[in-house]
Protein backbone atom coordinates (compact mmCIF):
# COMPACT_ATOMS: atom_id res chain seq x y z
CA UNK A 1 0.00 0.00 0.00
CA UNK A 2 1.43 3.42 -0.98
CA UNK A 3 1.78 6.28 1.49
CA UNK A 4 -0.97 8.08 -0.40
CA UNK A 5 -3.40 5.18 -0.19
CA UNK A 6 -2.70 4.70 3.49
CA UNK A 7 -3.39 8.36 4.17
CA UNK A 8 -6.61 8.27 2.16
CA UNK A 9 -7.89 5.43 4.33
CA UNK A 10 -6.68 6.94 7.57
CA UNK A 11 -9.22 9.74 7.79
CA UNK A 12 -13.00 9.31 7.71
CA UNK A 13 -15.28 12.12 6.62
CA UNK A 14 -18.58 12.51 8.43
CA UNK A 15 -21.24 11.06 6.18
CA UNK A 16 -18.69 10.86 3.35
CA UNK A 17 -19.47 14.47 2.45
CA UNK A 18 -16.85 16.97 1.29
CA UNK A 19 -17.07 20.36 2.98
CA UNK A 20 -17.91 22.64 0.10
CA UNK A 21 -19.45 25.98 -0.65
CA UNK A 22 -21.88 25.75 -3.50
CA UNK A 23 -24.85 28.03 -3.64
CA UNK A 24 -24.93 30.38 -0.67
CA UNK A 25 -25.85 34.04 -1.09
CA UNK A 26 -22.88 36.37 -1.12
CA UNK A 27 -22.43 38.34 2.06
CA UNK A 28 -19.84 38.78 4.77
CA UNK A 29 -21.73 36.18 6.79
CA UNK A 30 -21.64 33.61 3.98
CA UNK A 31 -17.92 34.12 3.51
CA UNK A 32 -17.27 33.14 7.12
CA UNK A 33 -18.34 29.54 6.63
CA UNK A 34 -21.17 27.30 5.55
CA UNK A 35 -23.74 25.63 7.73
CA UNK A 36 -24.80 22.01 7.75
CA UNK A 37 -28.33 23.11 6.82
CA UNK A 38 -27.07 24.90 3.70
CA UNK A 39 -24.92 21.95 2.70
CA UNK A 40 -27.86 19.57 3.11
CA UNK A 41 -30.08 21.82 1.01
CA UNK A 42 -27.44 22.06 -1.72
CA UNK A 43 -26.99 18.29 -1.72
CA UNK A 44 -30.75 17.82 -2.00
CA UNK A 45 -30.82 20.17 -4.98
CA UNK A 46 -28.07 18.20 -6.70
CA UNK A 47 -29.79 14.90 -5.95
CA UNK A 48 -33.03 16.27 -7.36
CA UNK A 49 -31.31 17.06 -10.64
CA UNK A 50 -32.18 20.76 -10.54
CA UNK A 51 -29.31 22.80 -11.94
CA UNK A 52 -29.66 26.59 -11.89
CA UNK A 53 -28.62 28.44 -15.02
CA UNK A 54 -26.03 31.16 -14.69
CA UNK A 55 -25.26 33.75 -17.35
CA UNK A 56 -21.68 33.98 -18.68
CA UNK A 57 -19.56 36.98 -17.89
CA UNK A 58 -18.82 39.44 -20.69
CA UNK A 59 -15.71 41.55 -21.33
CA UNK A 60 -17.76 44.70 -20.77
CA UNK A 61 -18.89 43.57 -17.31
CA UNK A 62 -17.68 45.05 -14.02
CA UNK A 63 -16.24 43.77 -10.75
CA UNK A 64 -19.69 43.84 -9.23
CA UNK A 65 -20.83 41.33 -11.83
CA UNK A 66 -18.20 38.91 -10.51
CA UNK A 67 -18.85 39.60 -6.84
CA UNK A 68 -22.61 39.19 -7.22
CA UNK A 69 -22.60 36.43 -9.82
CA UNK A 70 -25.01 33.65 -8.94
CA UNK A 71 -22.46 30.97 -9.93
CA UNK A 72 -20.00 32.29 -7.36
CA UNK A 73 -22.24 32.63 -4.31
CA UNK A 74 -20.38 32.11 -1.07
CA UNK A 75 -16.87 32.46 -2.49
CA UNK A 76 -16.86 35.35 -4.98
CA UNK A 77 -14.63 37.52 -2.76
CA UNK A 78 -11.97 34.82 -2.92
CA UNK A 79 -11.85 35.02 -6.70
CA UNK A 80 -10.41 38.53 -6.51
CA UNK A 81 -6.88 39.31 -5.29
CA UNK A 82 -7.08 41.18 -1.98
CA UNK A 83 -8.27 39.84 1.38
CA UNK A 84 -10.79 42.02 3.16
CA UNK A 85 -10.88 44.73 0.51
CA UNK A 86 -14.07 46.64 -0.28
CA UNK A 87 -13.92 46.73 -4.06
CA UNK A 88 -15.28 49.41 -6.35
CA UNK A 89 -17.98 47.32 -7.98
CA UNK A 90 -18.22 49.76 -10.86
CA UNK A 91 -14.64 49.02 -11.98
CA UNK A 92 -14.70 47.54 -15.51
CA UNK A 93 -13.21 44.07 -15.82
CA UNK A 94 -10.99 45.57 -18.48
CA UNK A 95 -9.19 47.43 -15.68
CA UNK A 96 -8.69 44.40 -13.42
CA UNK A 97 -4.96 44.59 -14.02
CA UNK A 98 -4.93 47.64 -11.74
CA UNK A 99 -5.60 45.24 -8.84
CA UNK A 100 -2.43 43.28 -9.71
CA UNK A 101 0.52 45.66 -9.22
CA UNK A 102 3.19 42.95 -9.50
CA UNK A 103 1.78 41.52 -12.73
CA UNK A 104 1.92 42.36 -16.43
CA UNK A 105 0.27 41.36 -19.70
CA UNK A 106 -3.12 40.86 -18.03
CA UNK A 107 -5.34 39.77 -20.93
CA UNK A 108 -9.06 40.46 -20.48
CA UNK A 109 -10.09 37.66 -22.82
CA UNK A 110 -8.02 35.13 -20.89
CA UNK A 111 -9.40 36.32 -17.55
CA UNK A 112 -13.04 36.19 -18.67
CA UNK A 113 -12.66 32.80 -20.38
CA UNK A 114 -11.26 31.21 -17.21
CA UNK A 115 -14.02 32.70 -15.06
CA UNK A 116 -16.63 31.47 -17.52
CA UNK A 117 -15.19 27.97 -17.33
CA UNK A 118 -16.30 28.00 -13.68
CA UNK A 119 -19.71 29.33 -14.69
CA UNK A 120 -20.04 26.53 -17.25
CA UNK A 121 -19.03 23.89 -14.72
CA UNK A 122 -21.56 25.21 -12.21
CA UNK A 123 -24.25 25.13 -14.88
CA UNK A 124 -23.33 21.49 -15.51
CA UNK A 125 -23.81 20.67 -11.82
CA UNK A 126 -20.11 20.40 -11.01
CA UNK A 127 -18.74 21.93 -7.83
CA UNK A 128 -15.99 24.46 -8.48
CA UNK A 129 -15.06 25.57 -4.96
CA UNK A 130 -14.05 23.62 -1.84
CA UNK A 131 -13.22 24.73 1.68
CA UNK A 132 -10.25 22.73 2.92
CA UNK A 133 -10.53 24.14 6.43
CA UNK A 134 -13.45 23.17 8.66
CA UNK A 135 -15.89 25.63 10.20
CA UNK A 136 -14.34 24.97 13.60
CA UNK A 137 -10.87 25.80 12.27
CA UNK A 138 -12.15 29.04 10.74
CA UNK A 139 -13.90 30.02 13.94
CA UNK A 140 -10.66 29.49 15.86
CA UNK A 141 -8.65 31.40 13.23
CA UNK A 142 -10.86 33.81 11.24
CA UNK A 143 -8.09 34.47 8.70
CA UNK A 144 -8.73 30.97 7.34
CA UNK A 145 -11.98 32.34 5.92
CA UNK A 146 -9.85 33.71 3.09
CA UNK A 147 -8.70 30.27 1.93
CA UNK A 148 -10.13 27.72 -0.46
CA UNK A 149 -9.60 25.55 -3.54
CA UNK A 150 -11.02 26.14 -7.01
CA UNK A 151 -11.32 22.93 -9.01
CA UNK A 152 -11.00 22.67 -12.81
CA UNK A 153 -11.76 19.07 -13.73
CA UNK A 154 -9.91 17.01 -16.30
CA UNK A 155 -10.53 13.31 -16.86
CA UNK A 156 -11.77 11.33 -13.84
CA UNK A 157 -8.87 9.51 -12.24
CA UNK A 158 -6.18 11.66 -13.86
CA UNK A 159 -3.36 13.20 -11.79
CA UNK A 160 -3.81 16.66 -10.33
CA UNK A 161 -1.92 19.93 -10.22
CA UNK A 162 -2.17 22.54 -7.48
CA UNK A 163 -1.47 26.10 -8.60
CA UNK A 164 -0.29 28.80 -6.20
CA UNK A 165 -0.62 32.24 -7.84
CA UNK A 166 1.67 35.07 -6.87
CA UNK A 167 1.25 38.58 -5.56
CA UNK A 168 4.22 39.22 -3.28
CA UNK A 169 2.31 37.50 -0.45
CA UNK A 170 0.24 40.71 -0.34
CA UNK A 171 -2.50 39.48 -2.67
CA UNK A 172 -3.33 36.34 -4.68
CA UNK A 173 -3.45 36.87 -8.46
CA UNK A 174 -5.71 33.92 -9.33
CA UNK A 175 -7.58 35.76 -12.09
CA UNK A 176 -4.34 36.14 -14.06
CA UNK A 177 -2.05 33.23 -13.17
CA UNK A 178 -4.32 30.75 -11.41
CA UNK A 179 -7.62 30.17 -13.17
CA UNK A 180 -6.16 30.57 -16.70
CA UNK A 181 -3.43 28.01 -15.90
CA UNK A 182 -6.00 25.59 -14.51
CA UNK A 183 -8.26 25.97 -17.51
CA UNK A 184 -5.37 25.19 -19.88
CA UNK A 185 -4.21 22.20 -17.81
CA UNK A 186 -7.69 20.71 -17.56
CA UNK A 187 -8.10 20.93 -21.34
CA UNK A 188 -5.23 18.43 -21.52
CA UNK A 189 -7.28 15.97 -19.46
CA UNK A 190 -5.46 16.63 -16.19
CA UNK A 191 -7.09 17.91 -13.01
CA UNK A 192 -6.13 21.31 -11.64
CA UNK A 193 -6.78 23.14 -8.38
CA UNK A 194 -6.12 26.83 -7.76
CA UNK A 195 -5.20 27.69 -4.20
CA UNK A 196 -6.55 30.76 -2.44
CA UNK A 197 -4.19 31.18 0.49
CA UNK A 198 -3.97 33.76 3.25
CA UNK A 199 -2.35 36.93 1.94
CA UNK A 200 -0.50 39.50 3.98
CA UNK A 201 0.89 37.00 6.48
CA UNK A 202 4.12 36.01 4.75
CA UNK A 203 5.47 32.99 2.93
CA UNK A 204 5.41 30.55 5.82
CA UNK A 205 1.67 30.98 6.44
CA UNK A 206 0.87 30.81 2.73
CA UNK A 207 2.88 27.59 2.37
CA UNK A 208 1.08 26.09 5.36
CA UNK A 209 -2.15 26.67 3.44
CA UNK A 210 -0.68 24.90 0.42
CA UNK A 211 0.34 21.92 2.56
CA UNK A 212 -3.11 21.74 4.17
CA UNK A 213 -4.79 21.91 0.76
CA UNK A 214 -2.66 19.05 -0.56
CA UNK A 215 -3.60 16.85 2.38
CA UNK A 216 -7.27 17.70 1.85
CA UNK A 217 -7.11 16.69 -1.82
CA UNK A 218 -5.39 13.39 -1.04
CA UNK A 219 -7.80 12.54 1.77
CA UNK A 220 -10.75 13.22 -0.55
CA UNK A 221 -9.22 11.87 -3.76
CA UNK A 222 -11.92 9.27 -4.31
CA UNK A 223 -14.77 11.77 -4.05
CA UNK A 224 -12.87 14.30 -6.17
CA UNK A 225 -12.02 11.58 -8.71
CA UNK A 226 -8.33 12.44 -8.93
CA UNK A 227 -5.29 10.21 -8.88
CA UNK A 228 -2.95 10.69 -5.96
CA UNK A 229 0.08 9.55 -7.95
CA UNK A 230 2.29 11.92 -9.88
CA UNK A 231 0.82 15.22 -8.75
CA UNK A 232 2.50 18.50 -9.65
CA UNK A 233 2.87 21.87 -7.95
CA UNK A 234 2.77 25.08 -9.97
CA UNK A 235 3.65 28.52 -8.69
CA UNK A 236 4.32 31.97 -10.07
CA UNK A 237 6.43 34.60 -8.31
CA UNK A 238 5.59 34.27 -4.59
CA UNK A 239 3.56 31.17 -5.41
CA UNK A 240 6.65 29.58 -6.96
CA UNK A 241 8.44 29.99 -3.64
CA UNK A 242 5.61 28.05 -2.00
CA UNK A 243 5.65 25.26 -4.59
CA UNK A 244 9.43 24.95 -4.38
CA UNK A 245 9.37 24.87 -0.57
CA UNK A 246 7.00 21.90 -0.58
CA UNK A 247 9.14 20.28 -3.27
CA UNK A 248 12.21 20.71 -1.09
CA UNK A 249 10.85 19.92 2.36
CA UNK A 250 7.47 18.23 1.95
CA UNK A 251 4.14 19.00 3.58
CA UNK A 252 5.26 17.78 7.01
CA UNK A 253 7.63 20.73 7.33
CA UNK A 254 4.65 23.09 7.13
CA UNK A 255 2.41 21.67 9.82
CA UNK A 256 0.53 19.15 7.70
CA UNK A 257 0.47 15.38 7.52
CA UNK A 258 3.50 14.17 5.52
CA UNK A 259 2.87 13.29 1.87
CA UNK A 260 5.16 12.09 -0.89
CA UNK A 261 6.81 14.97 -2.73
CA UNK A 262 5.41 16.16 -6.06
CA UNK A 263 6.43 14.48 -9.29
CA UNK A 264 7.19 17.92 -10.77
CA UNK A 265 7.47 21.53 -9.64
CA UNK A 266 6.68 24.28 -12.16
CA UNK A 267 8.21 27.65 -11.27
CA UNK A 268 7.51 30.93 -13.04
CA UNK A 269 9.54 34.09 -12.48
CA UNK A 270 10.79 33.89 -8.90
CA UNK A 271 13.98 34.72 -7.04
CA UNK A 272 13.72 31.59 -4.89
CA UNK A 273 17.21 30.13 -4.50
CA UNK A 274 17.14 27.30 -1.93
CA UNK A 275 18.18 23.84 -3.09
CA UNK A 276 18.22 20.74 -0.88
CA UNK A 277 19.94 17.41 -1.44
CA UNK A 278 16.95 15.97 -3.30
CA UNK A 279 14.62 17.99 -5.49
CA UNK A 280 11.75 17.05 -7.85
CA UNK A 281 12.10 17.59 -11.61
CA UNK A 282 11.59 21.29 -12.19
CA UNK A 283 10.24 23.36 -15.07
CA UNK A 284 11.33 27.01 -15.00
CA UNK A 285 10.20 30.07 -17.00
CA UNK A 286 11.14 33.75 -16.86
CA UNK A 287 11.06 36.81 -19.09
CA UNK A 288 14.35 38.42 -20.07
CA UNK A 289 13.03 41.85 -19.00
CA UNK A 290 12.04 40.73 -15.50
CA UNK A 291 13.27 43.33 -13.03
CA UNK A 292 11.83 41.59 -9.96
CA UNK A 293 13.11 38.05 -10.55
CA UNK A 294 15.81 38.52 -13.20
CA UNK A 295 16.91 35.52 -15.25
CA UNK A 296 20.30 35.46 -13.53
CA UNK A 297 18.62 34.66 -10.20
CA UNK A 298 16.66 31.78 -11.68
CA UNK A 299 19.67 30.51 -13.61
CA UNK A 300 21.65 30.19 -10.38
CA UNK A 301 19.04 27.82 -8.95
CA UNK A 302 18.76 25.94 -12.24
CA UNK A 303 22.51 25.34 -12.19
CA UNK A 304 22.36 24.16 -8.57
CA UNK A 305 19.52 21.76 -9.42
CA UNK A 306 21.47 20.32 -12.33
CA UNK A 307 24.53 19.82 -10.16
CA UNK A 308 22.57 17.44 -7.91
CA UNK A 309 21.15 15.59 -10.92
CA UNK A 310 17.63 17.06 -10.95
CA UNK A 311 15.99 17.10 -14.39
CA UNK A 312 15.34 20.74 -15.31
CA UNK A 313 13.73 22.49 -18.27
CA UNK A 314 14.58 26.20 -18.36
CA UNK A 315 13.02 28.76 -20.70
CA UNK A 316 13.55 32.49 -21.07
CA UNK A 317 11.28 34.64 -23.22
CA UNK A 318 12.39 37.84 -24.98
CA UNK A 319 10.78 41.21 -24.32
CA UNK A 320 8.69 39.94 -21.41
CA UNK A 321 8.68 41.33 -17.88
CA UNK A 322 7.58 40.00 -14.50
CA UNK A 323 4.20 38.41 -13.89
CA UNK A 324 3.24 37.56 -17.47
CA UNK A 325 0.80 34.79 -16.56
CA UNK A 326 -0.05 32.61 -19.57
CA UNK A 327 1.95 35.00 -21.74
CA UNK A 328 -0.96 35.55 -24.12
CA UNK A 329 0.18 37.81 -26.95
CA UNK A 330 3.86 37.63 -25.94
CA UNK A 331 6.82 35.41 -26.77
CA UNK A 332 5.91 33.32 -23.71
CA UNK A 333 2.55 32.27 -25.13
CA UNK A 334 2.25 28.48 -25.09
CA UNK A 335 4.51 27.83 -22.12
CA UNK A 336 1.70 26.19 -20.14
CA UNK A 337 1.49 23.44 -22.76
CA UNK A 338 5.24 22.91 -22.62
CA UNK A 339 5.08 22.59 -18.83
CA UNK A 340 2.24 20.06 -19.08
CA UNK A 341 4.35 17.96 -21.45
CA UNK A 342 7.27 18.07 -19.00
CA UNK A 343 4.94 16.96 -16.20
CA UNK A 344 3.52 14.12 -18.26
CA UNK A 345 7.02 12.88 -19.02
CA UNK A 346 7.75 12.57 -15.31
CA UNK A 347 4.40 11.30 -13.98
CA UNK A 348 5.35 7.64 -14.36
CA UNK A 349 8.83 8.29 -13.00
CA UNK A 350 7.55 9.68 -9.69
CA UNK A 351 8.23 7.57 -6.56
Amino acid sequence: MSAFHGLCRARKRVGGMLPMLWAMPYSEASETGSTSTTRAAVHATQEGGVTPRHAPLRPQDRLGDVLNHTAFRGFSQRILPWDGRVYDQSMPLGEIGQLLPYHSHVDLGVVVAALNRMVDDTNAGRSVFYDFHTDAEKQANPALQHTGLFFFRGKPGAPFAVIAPGGGFAYVGSVHEGFPYAEAISKQGLNAFVLKYRAGAGGRVATEDLAAALVYIVQNASALQVSTEGYSLWGSSAGARMAAAIGSHGTGAFGAQPLPKPAVVVMAYTGHSEVTASEPPTFVVVGDHDGIAPPAAMEARVAALRRIGTPVAYHTYPNVGHGFGTGQGTSAQGWIGDAVQFWQQHIRKSP
